[in-house]
């Protein structure tokens, strides 16, 4: 029986076009005009005991200017953008708040999902594999997913062009189904399999790729000053995924050159991950497991302990355009033999919270995720694809070419897939 995870918050289905107007390498945003509530789906969902999907919102001693009649107009408007870069002018009207005030009344808008459980014999032994994981919610807004997004579209407009350093952007070609999404790496160069130059798979440390983006040490500080992430476990290096369509990643245990917790944040589309002791390969690009479980835009999937060690994890072929950013703390023995310390990711406070607070529910009542006029024409062409794929998909009869995703050199792009001129090195 497969195990659905259902959440109240179910985000939109959406995606940017790739073609974005050319920002700055500091991965500006453009103005929003026109926006507009995007659709969803359904599934059929399976609850199981000690499974519901509550989100809890851990209540904070918020500053004692906040008057009810303020918190009452923007309590619950996630529109609220922080000084903190990533985000830009904000669409409401703040009602004098300070970013102390706005910063709490944000955190407190996090759901947080901690109660995972999917019991497998292991050794003999009853076990919660999914023990460690953890999802948060509204993490990042509509006009900060936006922001994010351009930034990594225009990363990616400069590996194509050879201006990042030659492992950290690869794009090798799509042949044949599920292979060949594009990855961009930062803090260090990850090799996924056996390289031609007898590398075993783990952290090159003799490789240098490009330190991570402005952007991404501001969403880092982020996760862990609202306790997503913990304070002794900062991220320095990340890998960035951009998936089209039926694009995948197959089964996997993350490698032990990065330690326990790591995050993974999701973008454009929703999509669903799996995880088990055992997953099985259907397919080119289709996987089945015994939990499924939907990643919501702008969402903050934290793996530890047995969800990261003894469950594996996989994303079967996504429904349409997606974009996700994996951050991870390199082990101290594994670090790059160039790789400096930024000192802009050491000292990061986690926000105080009220000792005597307890955790309340959280409202489900949600506005729809909601975009700039720019992006309706792809978000329709995307739904109108996706229902006629679903429509339309041939039955499988048969488990051909699956060897090809069995864990190897094919699974994951190899790095500097794509031919640049005048490439950094």
């Amino acid at each position: 029986m497969l195990c659905h995870y259902l959440f109240p918050e179910r985000m939109s289905k959406t995606s940017l076009s790739s073609d974005l107007e050319q920002g700055s390498t500091g991965c500006s945003t453009k103005d929003v005009s026109s926006l507009y509530p995007s659709e969803n789906g359904s599934e059929s969902i399976i609850k199981l005991p000690h499974q519901q999907a509550t989100m809890a919102a851990t209540t904070v001693s918020t500053p004692n200017s906040v008057s009810s009649k303020q918190l009452a107009r923007v309590v619950m408007n996630s529109d609220i953008l922080l000084n903190d870069g990533l985000g830009g002018t904000s669409p409401v009207i703040d009602n004098g708040l300070s970013e102390e005030q706005k910063e709490h009344i944000r955190f407190s808008q996090v759901g947080r999902k901690k109660d995972f459980v999917h019991m497998e014999k292991i050794n003999g032994k009853s076990t919660n594999v999914l023990k460690g994981l953890e999802l948060h919610t509204k993490v990042f807004n509509a006009e900060e997913h936006k922001k994010i997004v351009e930034c990594v579209y225009n990363l990616q407009r400069m590996g194509q062009k050879g201006q990042l350093r030659e492992c950290t952007y690869s794009e090798p070609r799509k042949w044949m189904r599920g292979k060949g999404r594009v990855t961009i790496q930062f803090g260090c160069c990850y090799n996924y399999a056996l390289d031609k130059n007898g590398n075993p798979p783990g952290i090159v440390r003799d490789e240098e790729v490009d330190p991570l983006p402005p952007l991404f040490k501001q969403m880092i500080k982020r996760m862990v000053r609202w306790h997503v992430l913990p304070p002794t476990c900062v991220p320095n290096s990340c890998i960035v995924n951009i998936y089209d369509e039926g694009d995948c990643i197959p089964p996997h245990i993350d490698h032990h050159d990065f330690l326990r917790p790591f995050c993974t944040v999701s973008f454009l589309t929703e999509c669903n991950i799996l995880f088990g002791s055992s997953l099985k390969i259907v397919s080119p690009g289709e996987f089945s497991g015994p939990v499924s479980i939907p990643l919501p835009v702008g969402s903050v999937l934290i793996l530890n302990g047995n969800g990261a060690d003894i469950a594996k994890h996989c994303v079967p072929a996504v429904p349409g355009k997606r974009i996700s950013i994996t951050f991870r703390r390199m082990d101290d023995s594994k670090l790059p033999y160039n790789f400096s310390s930024d000192p802009e990711l050491s000292g990061i406070k986690p926000l105080i919270v009220s000792p005597s607070a307890k955790s309340t529910p959280q409202s489900h009542s949600q506005r729809p995720v909601v975009y700039s006029s720019f992006v309706k024409p792809i978000v329709q062409q995307n739904l109108h694809r996706n229902g006629h794929f679903l429509e339309n998909k041939p039955e499988e009869t048969g488990k051909t070419k699956n060897d090809l995703f069995l864990c190897g050199k094919d699974d994951f792009p190899p790095l500097g897939g794509v031919k640049k001129s005048g490439s950094r090195q």
